[in-house]
């Protein structure tokens, strides 16, 4: 049985809370700039060309890409013939959120309390996916998901002949509805299946994926490129000042569901699409 410290995680959870915020992945860093080069509306592309000095003067000086750093979510896989020692595995993960958004002097989003309030002052506790997998690795994925963009998550227990056309109407209408308020171009994340919880974890998920990928189903992947022209059709463009780039990618992740049901669920990000990576 493979050993991992809980400090490990601490650690690294802490520096990657930091590196997130400070620093774009390549994927959507080479997005943008194509983005930039696609748009052809004048104020799509001044705020296309401000995105991109923003994120380069992140990156840069190390300061945040936004003022809203999030709330952090964590998906973490487990080998089950690891163990975590030295501490709780939940602990572990929150000690390092508190400790990379006060090292790194990050703003600190989370209430205590969801009606009556009351900062927890340290952006604890972090969201929590675990799953336990095969080996002695533990690989964690650490996204600050800012409130501006989860906001226009939107999730529908749609009737099973509502089928392919039914997802994209969902989609289309959910993006236009939201236009400017998630700062687009945004990425979409899209979970089909499961149950009513399952299919807004994976939509979450999705938002993972690197932009430039496919889903592997070819099914699936024709309608991620469907999707992603009927999306950028609405016209919403950067920021909501109209344009071609609405969206950089749409990504689906599904599950097996129930005969009776289908749950669709759609999750946003702005385009501080901010996640990292770290195995254990």
């Amino acid at each position: 049985m493979r050993e991992i410290k809980a400090e490990q995680i601490t650690e690294a959870v802490a520096r990657l809370s930091m590196e997130a915020n400070y620093v774009l992945e390549e994927d959507v860093q080479a997005a943008l700039e194509k983005a930039f080069e696609t748009e052809d509306s004048p104020a799509g592309r001044e705020v296309l060309r401000q995105i991109l000095e923003n994120s380069g003067i992140a990156r840069e000086e190390r300061m945040p890409i936004c003022q809203d750093t999030g709330l952090t979510v964590v998906f973490a896989e487990l080998g089950q013939e690891a163990q975590i020692t030295g501490g709780l595995f939940e602990d572990a993960i929150d000690a390092g959120v508190a400790k990379g958004y006060t090292d790194g002097y990050l703003r600190k989003s989370v209430l205590a309390d969801p009606v009556r309030g009351g900062n927890t002052g340290d952006n604890t506790p972090a969201v929590i996916h675990l799953r336990l997998v095969p080996g002695d690795a533990l690989r964690l994925w650490i996204v600050p998901k800012g409130g501006g963009s989860e906001n226009m998550s939107r999730i529908a227990m749609m009737k099973p002949a509502d089928g392919v056309e039914g997802i994209k109407r969902f989609v289309f209408e959910g993006v236009k509805q939201a236009s400017g308020n998630p700062c687009p171009p945004i990425v979409v994340g899209v979970g089909i299946g499961g149950t009513f919880e399952i299919c807004a974890q994976i939509a979450k998920k999705a938002l993972l994926r690197p932009i430039g990928s496919e889903h592997p189903d070819p099914f699936y992947a024709e309608i991620e490129r469907d999707l992603l022209v009927k999306v950028n059709e609405t016209g919403v463009g950067p920021m909501g000042f109209g344009g071609r780039v609405t969206a950089l990618a749409v990504h689906i992740e599904t599950a097996p569901r129930h005969i009776a049901s289908f749950p669709v669920a759609m999750n946003i990000n702005c385009h501080a699409a901010r996640h990292k990576y770290v195995e254990l």
